[in-house]
């Protein structure tokens, strides 16, 4: 186990892998209460939702520990699962199974990809910068998202949005759950966001805001409402706008996995040259579990951010994984805790987790107009246009501009090129 883990190359034990693993599970866990209240709002079964996350993420994680030996967490993300309830489903009015049956196609399309080593070359000929933006743009736009959940942003006719009514009860709990969070996280609690979620339950059940489940553990809850249903819907992809769904499913996993892979390989030192190696694995890894969770019952899965708090543990193989894909299946019992969780508990966690993200702002070189305007339109326009691709593509289509008109255009790799005129396409066909 070892030797096929290279614990002595990377200067690891049995100890610091377990440690680390426990670490990154507890930090990922509130997934487990989270991805299904967004996923339910799009008309998902809750319960079903639950047991395809834990499922899709024990899988995922286990994948990309024996792949590619990297000591990271696959689970649903949060980009994505918001993206397919309020941009998809909500936004666009397509009925959940038919979005599923959209991740599952995006997904085999990725698994093919990663096959070809497609996406390892694309992942590695974008500019770090943008990397960057990318990574921080999600996460201004999902702590939007965990804003507006809460009910601290809403609506506003005047002025688009604005504060809401903050001593309302749903609110107050809300802000307390982000205190209690933030506190943990800033006192170096790793699992701050998952211990957050727990005390601020409890704040609510003493207050009445939440109701007191009648038991803790459970059995595990049925797959029947969503297991399989993307197989009964493939035909209603066959439109212009399911394809531009597809598409945009694709895209958008596409980046999103990309920035967080490779923001904590960074952190891991497994990032070389700008390069991560066995990149090719590891989207491997992560393209496989969309594939199983859309046939399960969740929006795509990716790699976490949250592996950084099992880093900064010690974690440095793919044993790291294992531990945690052993934590995701021991919580499949503990679904009945589900039932009483509100989106005013979670919902600071997509806060916090937008802010981590957003950290990533601090390496772009703000120096140089030429990266700063694209990186900054990258970012700014995911939360403004409520669309993670939107900000993508506005920032690869203004990137090679930029360069070339400095006379900078060798410097741009020619895939740049193919994904500003794929961009420019794309935007000529939603209008």
């Amino acid at each position: 186990m070892q030797h096929f883990f290279q614990f002595q190359t990377r200067g690891t034990s049995y100890r610091q892998e377990s440690i680390a693993g426990v670490t990154t599970f507890l930090s990922m866990a509130y997934i487990l209460i989270v991805n299904p209240v967004v996923l339910s709002q799009s008309g998902m079964d809750k319960g079903a939702v639950f047991t395809a996350t834990a499922l899709a993420s024990m899988i995922g994680t286990l994948l990309i520990g024996l792949l590619a030996n990297y000591p990271i967490g696959i689970a649903p993300s949060m980009g994505l699962n918001a993206f397919f309830t309020f941009s998809v489903c909500l936004g666009m009015h397509v009925p959940w199974p038919t979005a599923l049956a959209g991740v599952f196609v995006s997904g085999i399309l990725f698994v093919i990809l990663s096959l070809l080593k497609i996406r390892e070359k694309i992942i590695n000929m974008i500019p770090e910068d943008l990397k960057h933006a990318i990574v921080a743009g999600i996460g201004f736009f999902i702590a939007f998202i965990g804003l507006k959940n809460t009910g601290i942003v809403v609506a506003n006719p005047d002025t688009i949005v604005s504060l809401g009514d903050m001593t309302s009860p749903g609110v107050m709990l809300a802000i307390f759950s982000f205190i209690v969070m933030l506190l943990l996280l800033v006192r170096g609690v790793q699992a701050g966001i998952f211990f957050g979620i727990v005390i601020a339950t409890i704040a609510g059940m003493l207050t009445g805001l939440v109701p007191v489940p009648h038991t803790i553990v459970g059995s595990i809850p049925s797959l029947t409402p969503t297991f399989g249903k993307v197989f009964f819907h493939l035909d209603d992809l066959w439109n212009p706008d399911m394809i531009a769904v597809i598409f945009t499913f694709l895209f958008v996993a596409f980046f999103d996995t990309a920035g967080t892979l490779i923001a904590v390989a960074g952190q891991a030192g497994l990032m070389k040259h700008n390069e991560i190696p066995n990149a090719g694995r590891a989207l491997l890894a992560d393209s496989l579990a969309g594939v199983f969770g859309s046939i399960l019952g969740t929006s795509t899965p990716a790699t976490m951010v949250e592996s950084s708090s099992g880093i900064a543990a010690g974690g440095r193989t793919g044993f790291t994984s294992i531990v945690i894909s052993g934590g995701f299946a021991i919580a499949l019992f503990f679904s009945p805790l589900l039932s009483v969780i509100s989106t005013e508990v979670t919902s600071p966690a997509l806060i916090i987790v937008g802010a981590l993200m957003a950290m990533q702002i601090r390496v772009i070189n703000w120096s140089r107009l030429e990266i700063a305007i694209p990186a900054f339109i990258t970012i700014i326009m995911m939360p403004l246009t409520y669309s993670v691709a939107t900000g993508i593509a506005l920032g690869f289509i203004l990137y090679p501009i930029a360069m070339l008109v400095l006379g900078k255009a060798k410097q741009v790799h020619p895939l740049m090129y193919v994904l500003f005129v794929a961009f420019v396409a794309y935007f000529v066909y939603l209008a």
